[in-house]
């Protein structure tokens, strides 16, 4: 018989904490009984024999109250612990777990037991629940409700229920909980998928002392109830949406140990800390805390963990840090933040029990003093990317137990013996790239190896002119990065008898054979000397780049079954585009294939689960037409065929491809109407669109085609500048058969690159920024107005119309692209005058051609226009005023004063009879429509002839109007 109401995959019992049984330890041999029953228990399970650690190893040849997992008291079984055990289906009613009737203590954690509950439960009589956990499941509560479920529970003074889509709001699991659960100290409800601020209701639970809601989605002000609890020891609410000014009192609880309030969007600054303060734990990493570390912060003599790292502290590091000498201070991370002044070690160097130290990304200086202190525990040291100089103490040798040593990006120098760190035996990964140091190594034999457990080396940007060998054992599984040096010649042997994941050899002089490639995952191979045809692929690559190659592209590369990264381009690679590349296009995410020689169409190879984030294929001699089932790769942000003989219609088909950033068609044979027809484009992102040198037609319809938010909204300036890119990420060990080990996943940042005309000239953009926002529709036969529809798109930086076939007048809604720093209408048929808003309005604009339309009027002399060259308004026969010369219209090329400046500091001129005219024009309507046609026809024949004359020129336009 079975409970219906919820399964066992909801309900994974943990009775490993007990209020009111004391904990047994084994003894006594086991009763016959009780083995049978565990016995017959697990021939009824349904486990994992290859990863199970306990029950597989259960037999009657031994007493079971020597058996793991289980707990004996005077011969009966009290206990049972069987986490982790891979069990999955679950318990029936005939199981003799049932028949245990001494049972207290159960743990089924982290298995997958899915079947309901059976009845039978209910017979084990002394197993009462004051704990449940229900760690690292994603159970979804649906019946009973959460109410209902806590309703009968109101013993309970531990709840761990992370995992569990409970999918509830704020005032409703409050409630029930505070209703039912009066004695709870423990509140642990991570990752449960609850909506909304939580209720004051919680106020309740007078003995709440610790309360852990990480990642849900709370979408509030940091709610100031929380300071209320008055045993609260632990205070956890990561990555919960919280947002606005947190109050400084939560930091000032003197009974406090935990504090973690990271990555949200909180700010605030640190006040200063209780004198007797008992916090253990201090994490505000990802926050927008601000200002300096008080001084005070040395008074926490029970600190074990700060982590303030990616914040906005700034100042120096405080001096009341050496205080905590007699503390029991593990981590350190103030990393990423815009901290000064001077450094050295003696902040720490009296903190014996520091494991782990990061500042990376910071701005102090001064030099690293020595390390006195042999007994340092520390295994984690990263200064990179800060300002520190002067030579790397030798002394950092005495660091025995270090593991990670990360200086790179500062300003050591001089000349540095690698020797030095030979007493760093247990030292896994080690990175000193982009310094000044003069790397020296005394040893030509692997039995001199200060790395005998090297995992990864960062040695790149240190002037290296050989490849030093200091691998002890050549099947070492490392990542090897000397890129950017000066090292010339082959690769040696040696390199290719190491059991390599990532190599990282561009920016060198390399030449030679690539030889065995077999087991790396990672190659760069850029900007050297390699020449040849394509090498043999590698079966388990995960990013490879290459250039100065020849030949065809080999079919044998799409063997490559894991690869995400393909980066082929700026060879002389010849041929079609391999078919076979198909079978990879469920893994791979970039493709790069610009600037090659190669020829056909593009093949129609997309499969509905493909996963690419990047296509380029720009300049090279593909034809045909955009592929329809490119429309299925939805995960696309960067599609760039420029520069192919590509004949088609604007590619209407790819628009619902949601993701995509930047477009580029340029310098192809694409013709017909520009956009779908639609309302409403669905490119909501889309920043960069370069459709130049085609045959487009017809009249332009910006919404048809462009209405991006990134376009469209009118974004202030973001203080984090974010760019195109994509993180290729693996675990090395799980690639390779191992057990999976989290120190072993490495990310490689594939950063995305396209070549675009600015200003007249072809630019590489290595950092595409999201903000960035491009149109050009030059070189086409577009016609008719330019639509008023444009002022829409307030976040344009550039925007570029030229050589085209529109007519009538510029847009006034130009002026409302304030953004703007380029613009280029030249070559068209344009009329009209230059609209005073343009001159009013873009404010940034840098660069500005108007040449060689039909413009008239004076051009305006004010702010941005008052700075441009005679080019950028020649062509235009009606135009007059400066910088024109004579020929062109003007009949003064004197330089007259800024708009903004024609009032001296001794007041103002004024022309009586101006402002007469002025008078008559408003107040006799039919006076000024005769009159003004007539003052305009004078004022070209004699166009700015005092600059006097030009301002009340504008005034009377504007009456007119």
């Amino acid at each position: 018989m079975k409970i219906p109401f919820f399964s066992w995959f909801f309900l994974i019992l943990i009775c490993s904490l007990f209020v009111n049984f004391p904990i047994f330890v084994v003894f006594g041999q086991c009763r016959g009984d009780q083995q049978s029953y565990l016995l017959d228990m697990k021939d009824n399970l349904i486990f994992d024999t290859t990863r199970s650690t306990k029950l597989v190893h259960w037999n009657e040849s031994t007493d079971c109250c020597s058996w793991e997992g289980v707990t004996c008291n005077g011969g009966l079984l009290v206990g049972i612990n069987l986490v982790n055990e891979s069990i999955y289906d679950g318990l029936d009613s005939l199981s003799s777990l049932f028949c245990l009737q001494y049972l207290q203590n159960l743990n089924l954690a982290y298995n997958k037991l899915d079947s309901p509950i059976p009845l039978e439960f209910g017979n084990l009589m002394n197993l009462r629940l004051v704990s449940l956990n229900l760690f690292t499941y994603m159970l979804k509560l649906e019946n009973p409700d959460l109410a209902s479920l806590v309703h009968n529970l109101t013993w309970f003074t531990e709840l761990y229920w992370d995992g569990v889509n409970i999918s509830s709001q704020g005032n409703e699991w409050c409630q029930a909980i505070s209703s039912s659960l009066p004695n709870l100290r423990v509140l642990s409800m991570s990752n449960c998928n609850l909506q909304g601020p939580p209720d004051s209701s919680l106020l309740k639970l007078h003995s709440l002392s610790i309360i852990r809601l990480n990642a849900n989605n709370f979408s509030a002000p940091v709610l100031e109830f929380f300071s209320y609890f008055r045993n609260l020891t632990s205070l956890c609410l990561n990555s919960c949406g919280l947002n606005g000014q947190l109050l400084k009192k939560i930091f000032q609880f003197p009974t406090l140990q935990t504090i973690d309030l990271s990555y949200n969007e909180i700010n605030g600054s640190l006040p200063e800390f209780h004198p007797n303060g008992s916090l253990q734990s201090l994490i505000l990493s990802g926050t927008n805390f601000l200002g300096t570390h008080p001084n005070s912060i040395g008074n926490f003599k029970r600190l074990s963990k700060i982590d303030l790292s990616r914040c906005n502290f700034f100042g120096s590091i405080p001096n009341s840090m050496e205080n905590l000498t007699q503390s029991n201070l593990v981590v350190i991370d103030l990393s990423n933040n815009h901290l000064t002044g001077q450094f050295t070690f003696t902040h720490w160097k009296e903190l014996p029990r520091l494991v782990d130290l990061r500042l990376s990304n910071n701005k102090l200086s001064s030099q690293i003093l020595e390390f006195s202190n042999s007994s340092f525990l520390m295994d984690y040291l990263d200064l990179s990317r800060n300002y520190l100089e002067g030579l790397i103490p030798t002394s950092i040798g005495k660091l025995q137990y270090l593991k990670y040593l990360f200086l790179s990006s500062n300003n050591f120098n001089g000349s540095f013996q690698l020797n030095v760190f030979q007493p760093l035996t247990n030292l896994i990964e080690l990175d000193l790239f982009e310094n000044s140091l003069l790397i020296e190594y005394n040893g030509t034999n692997s039995s001199l190896s200060p790395f005998p457990l090297i995992r990864s080396l960062g040695l790149a940007s240190l002037k290296l002119k050989t490849f030093p060998n200091f691998f002890e054992k050549p099947n070492q599984f490392i990542h090897f990065r000397p890129s950017s040096n000066q090292i010339h010649g082959e690769i040696p042997n040696w390199i290719w008898e190491l059991d390599l994941f990532q190599l990282n050899l561009s920016y060198n002089y390399l030449e030679g054979p690539l030889l065995n490639l077999s087991s790396l995952g990672i190659l760069h191979l850029w900007s050297n000397q390699f020449q040849g045809r394509f090498p043999t692929p590698l079966p388990s690559c995960l990013y490879l780049d290459f250039n100065k190659l020849n030949g065809y592209i080999l079919g044998a590369i799409c063997n490559a079954s894991s690869i995400e990264i393909l980066d082929l381009s700026n060879n002389s690679l010849s041929g079609s585009i391999p078919y076979c590349f198909i079978a990879i296009s469920e893994t791979l995410k970039v493709l790069n294939l610009r600037r090659n020689n190669l020829i056909g169409e593009i093949p129609n190879i997309f499969l509905s689960n493909c996963s690419l984030q990047t296509l380029s294929l720009n300049r090279n001699l593909l034809e045909g037409m955009v592929p329809n089932s490119l429309a299925n790769c939805t995960n696309l942000e960067l599609l760039d065929i420029g520069n192919n003989q590509i004949q088609d219609e604007f590619p209407c088909h790819l628009k619902d491809i949601s993701n995509l950033h930047v477009l580029i068609l340029r310098s192809n044979k694409f013709y017909g109407f520009i956009g779908y027809g639609g309302l409403n484009a669905t490119w909501l992102i889309l920043q960069i669109v370069e459709l130049a040198s085609n045959n487009f037609n017809g009249k332009l319809s910006i919404k048809s085609f462009a209405n991006s938010k990134a376009m469209v909204a009118n974004n202030e300036v973001q203080s984090d500048l974010n760019y195109l890119h994509f993180v290729a990420s693996a675990n090395m060990f799980s690639m390779r058969g191992f057990k999976k080990n989290p120190l072993e996943i490495i990310e490689e940042y594939y950063q995305d690159a396209i070549a675009i005309f600015i200003k007249g000239l072809e630019r590489e953009l290595v950092k595409i920024l999201t903000l960035f926002t491009l149109t050009d529709l030059s070189c086409n036969n577009l016609d008719g107005p330019i639509p008023e529809e444009i002022e829409v798109l307030k976040s344009l930086y550039v925007l570029n119309l030229s050589r085209n076939a529109f007519t009538g007048r510029i847009p006034p809604s130009l002026g409302k692209l304030s953004k703007l720093e380029s613009l280029d209408l030249s070559s068209n048929k344009l009329t009209g005058g230059i609209p005073m808003q343009l001159a009013d309005s873009l404010t940034f604009l840098s660069v500005l051609n108007l040449s060689f339309n039909q413009l008239v009027r004076p051009i305006p002399y004010i702010k941005q226009f008052a700075t441009f060259s005679e080019g950028s308004y020649e062509g235009n026969k009606g135009l007059c005023g400066y910088p024109l010369k004579a020929e062109y219209g003007s009949a003064d090329r004197r330089l007259p004063a800024p708009f903004e400046d024609i009032h001296s500091n001794s007041g103002p001129l004024i022309d009586w009879n101006y402002l007469m005219v002025i008078g008559l024009l408003v107040l006799w309507k039919r006076w000024r429509i005769w009159i003004f046609p007539q003052l305009y026809l004078r004022w070209e024949k004699n166009c700015q002839k005092n600059f006097s004359g030009l301002n009340w020129y504008r005034m009377l336009w504007k009456v007119y109007d």
